[in-house]
């Protein structure tokens, strides 16, 4: 009796982010300033302690295919982080998108930063088209399952975190009171806040992750800058130990060798 060939695996015959468009002409236009740094700093801050450097991904504004039904069909999130894949993709390639059937591993985290024109599509009140594809909502809900959703809104002063909760988001924080406004996600060993203060030259209301001390993740000019206050400290204490040395030999009638 003839046997047919087994299929081949689906990373086999589905696309690869080779094959995928990473960019689409008729999408909106590039993001304004503050959808550059806030991700930026979210990614800058972003050091989970339980996951090596190697096996942290995040990006922002890349776009993220999510259903190997309908290859095409992609989300482009403000900012994403995926924990236990390699950073590079399949460990040598810089990735031009997020392929989640090549990948095997969703986002953990998923932030958005509301925009008066994708607001409704955020919070999931948009009505679909059964011909068209499912909102961001809804990609991260019941498609990828996405465990923790954030939504920040820069207008309104609105920090909002949904969970996961069985098959359904429920949200667990919404605070218009961004003062003190923060999240511990346990299986990150991170929280995420609202934090102000001034990054890149602006003073204002930002996202930032923090440790479970509840202080601030540094970013690099930061810790070069503790760095160097620390070196600082320790020099003046050298300093300080070998006066205290000389003073005391003088006070024995010896004059130290200065030279």
């Amino acid at each position: 009796m003839y046997q047919t060939e087994p299929p081949l695996p689906a990373k086999e015959t589905l696309p690869t982010m080779y094959d995928l468009p990473s960019e689409d002409p008729e999408e909106a236009g590039l993001p304004d300033q503050f959808h550059l740094f806030q991700p930026q700093l979210l990614t800058e801050t972003f050091r989970p302690p339980l996951y090596p450097i190697e096996e942290i991904f995040t990006a922002s504004d890349l776009n993220l295919y999510y259903d190997s039904r309908y290859p095409l069909w992609h989300k482009r999130p403000d900012w994403f982080a995926v924990v236990g894949v390699p950073y590079l993709y399949e460990n040598r390639d810089l990735r031009l998108s997020y392929v989640v059937w090549q990948e095997a591993i969703n986002p953990y985290i998923v932030v958005e930063l509301l925009s008066p024109g994708t607001e409704k599509e955020d919070l999931g009140q948009t009505l679909r088209d059964a011909e068209k594809p499912p909102s961001k909502w809804e990609v991260y809900e019941k498609i990828l399952r996405v465990p923790y959703y954030a939504i920040f809104d820069r207008y309104k002063s609105e920090f909002r975190m949904f969970q996961l909760t069985g098959d359904r988001y429920v949200e667990t924080l919404h605070e218009t009171t961004l003062s003190n406004s923060r999240f511990w996600i346990p299986g990150l060993e991170l929280g995420l806040g609202v934090w102000e203060g001034k990054y890149q030259n602006v003073q204002r209301l930002w996202l930032r992750w923090y440790d479970r001390n509840g202080n601030w993740m540094l970013i690099p000019a930061e810790e070069e800058r503790q760095k160097a206050e620390q070196e600082r400290q320790k020099a003046e204490q050298e300093r300080q130990k070998t006066e205290r040395l000389i003073a005391q030999l003088r006070s024995l009638g010896v004059e130290p060798d200065l030279d």
